[in-house]
């Protein structure tokens, strides 16, 4: 198994799985990513395995801060250990820098709160930690993980401001009894 930067007959093999596998409200545009990674603050990677695209991982990057901006497993090799290899992968890719994620928070109200909570452990079992920080990612009530290494509300908010799109860091706020 690899995880490397996709070729363009593979980014139009990543807009599926990705188109599938997020929720519209979630969903940068895919094109604005591709034009980010063009500028070398976003990674568009494929997760293969024999010739297989099995999954992608996009990420955000910003000084030593790298977001795991989109993660996913095509549904055909889904309970086959690709996620759980691909993330320790990634890790060990950033392991000298501070690998953050975002999930959706587990809500009891939430539609989808058993998969919420899955999710959660498959990254908590992968080596993630909560972070405590709490943000609402236009409208999405969301919690940062990290690999272990302390990162910020701050911190986290310039990966947007600064790799992202600073229009979309506006939809971010931090929420909880902490807030700022």
């Amino acid at each position: 198994m690899e995880i490397r930067q996709a070729n363009r007959r593979e980014r139009k093999l990543m807009k599926k799985l990705y188109l599938r596998a997020f929720p519209k409200a979630e969903r940068k545009p895919f094109s604005a990513m591709c034009r980010m990674a063009a500028k070398g603050m976003m990674e568009m990677l494929i997760i293969a395995d024999q010739g297989y695209m099995v999954g992608l991982a996009i990420t955000a990057r910003y000084q030593d801060l790298v977001l795991l901006d989109y993660f996913a497993v095509s549904e055909a090799f889904r309970g086959q250990n690709y996620g759980s290899r691909a993330l320790e992968m990634l890790k060990k890719r950033y392991e000298d820098q501070r690998f953050l994620l975002e999930i959706e928070t587990p809500d009891e109200r939430a539609s989808n709160q058993a998969q919420r909570i899955r999710r959660k452990n498959f990254y908590l079992r992968g080596g993630m930690k909560e972070t405590g920080i709490q943000v609402s990612l236009c409208g999405v009530h969301m919690e940062l993980m990290s690999d272990g290494k302390e990162v910020s509300f701050e911190e986290y908010h310039d990966i947007y401001k600064n790799a992202v799109n600073p229009v979309f860091a506006r939809k971010i706020t931090r929420i909880g009894a902490d807030a700022k």
